[in-house]
């Protein structure tokens, strides 16, 4: 039985590797839809149970769950981007069809239903769990303490023996080391949907052994969720009455913008059905002066079309990685929406963002007292990594002969799976 599991649960997806006897990595994969899938999302459905029925019955996981979404959107909580919750003092418990959920509850339960559509691959379970953890979480002030100690509570309930954390980013450096055949200090940006985290290690592999010694890490909570999120505020909202009017005691007042904000943020949108702003909304909509819009738009919320608008977002944003423009149609806005997205206007949303991500990697490099120049190798990692204006930062500082890519959503997994196989596994954890 192998050792160690790595488990890359991430804000978007989430990836399981175990390795063979060679200490080779794959990832766990999994049948659904025709199809193998190696890459799930992190995500969760649950539905009411029946009379004398069991809670823990009646939910999925990952693509499971979207499948029980989309067949029955109407008696269906859909839960994703449950990461972003780790590491919040203020997220305590959510109610789902009467019954009270923690993190850990809902982190556990993902767990169990992932690990029973493994089949035989995790019927028994390694002893060592290798779970990757950002350099800095998402959120506001956030409480990585919190965040890891809820992880521990949740996965110890399968019967670990052991539970060690390692930097994503570190996990994909280890995982990138492997192809070095030389000394070399390696510069390891992991892209993420909720954070953008790095890692500067310097690696030998000399004598067939890999060696490293960690220089610096830094992190923020920035990445593909952010992204997503300035398609949605610069081409959906303005649709959806966002800057709008309504009229009170004879004054014109502008709708609260916390009405919307939780539309654009995917974690948010399973608690916006039942939040008081939206109520609030609900009940200003016949003084609006465009109420049209505003039945729009709680039609979204109320009809659950939050999932699909994410896909139909998340693909223009990618298309427009290979394309300069694009067209994000999205039905249930109407018949009469179409909007078209130049990658120039896109670059100008996210240029704050962009910023705030470089940012962060200057304190990543000053803290390991080194210039762009001195590092060897620059690999990046995960989905958003695929943006171009991402990708042109790092092409602009360090040179493309420079840059290493690959493996984008496995990479950390992979490693993870790697380090647990080891003696020193201890030594690469937090």
């Amino acid at each position: 039985m192998q050792r160690a599991l790595g488990l890359d649960f991430g804000t978007t997806n989430t990836v399981m590797a175990l390795c063979d006897a060679s200490g080779a990595a794959s990832p766990l994969t999994f049948a659904h839809g025709g199809g193998r899938h190696d890459a799930l999302r992190s995500a969760l459905c649950f539905w009411k149970p029946p009379a004398g029925g069991r809670a823990r019955d009646c939910a999925e996981a990952g693509p499971w769950a979207i499948q029980r979404h989309i067949d029955d959107p109407g008696e269906c909580r859909f839960l994703q981007s449950l990461k972003t919750f780790a590491a919040s003092p203020h997220f305590q418990s959510t109610y789902l069809f009467a019954k009270k959920y923690s993190f850990e509850d809902l982190l556990e339960l993902f767990f169990a239903r992932v690990r029973a559509h493994a089949g035989p691959a995790l019927a028994a379970l390694p002893t060592r769990l290798v779970v990757g953890r950002p350099v800095t979480f998402a959120g506001q002030a956030p409480d990585a303490e919190l965040a890891m100690g809820r992880y521990r509570a949740a996965l110890r309930r399968f019967g670990f023996d052991e539970i060690l954390f390692v930097y994503e980013p570190v996990a994909a450096a280890f995982f990138f080391a492997r192809a070095l055949r030389q000394k070399a200090k390696v510069l390891v940006a992991d892209f993420g949907g909720g954070t953008t985290d790095f890692s500067i290690m310097e690696f030998d592999v000399s004598g067939g052994a890999v060696r490293s010694r960690p220089l610096g890490h830094g992190g923020v909570g920035i990445a593909g969720d952010n992204f997503d999120a300035r398609i949605i505020d610069h081409v959906i909202l303005p649709h959806l009455g966002r800057g709008g009017s309504y009229r009170s005691m004879g004054k014109t007042l502008e709708l609260p913008q916390s009405a919307f904000s939780g539309f654009s943020r995917w974690n948010l949108l399973s608690v916006l059905k039942s939040s008081p702003e939206f109520k609030d909304l609900q009940k200003t909509l016949r003084f609006c002066l465009e109420p049209e819009k505003i039945q729009r738009f709680i039609d979204l919320v109320e009809e659950d079309q939050g999932y699909p608008l994410y896909k139909a977002v998340s693909a223009a944003k990618a298309r427009l990685s290979r394309a300069e423009e694009t067209a994000l149609d999205f039905a249930p806005l109407g018949r009469d929406f179409q909007a078209n997205i130049r990658r120039a206007d896109f670059n100008m949303w996210i240029a704050d963002d962009l910023r705030r991500i470089e940012a962060a990697l200057d304190a990543a490099l000053a803290q390991a007292g080194l210039r762009d120049g001195a590092i060897d190798k620059v690999f990046l990692t995960g989905g958003t990594s695929f943006v171009p204006a991402v990708r042109d930062v790092f092409t602009r500082r360090f040179g493309p002969e420079r840059i290493e890519s690959g493996n984008e959503l496995l990479s950390i997994a992979n490693g993870l799976a790697m380090i647990g196989e080891r003696d020193d596994a201890h030594c690469w954890a937090v």
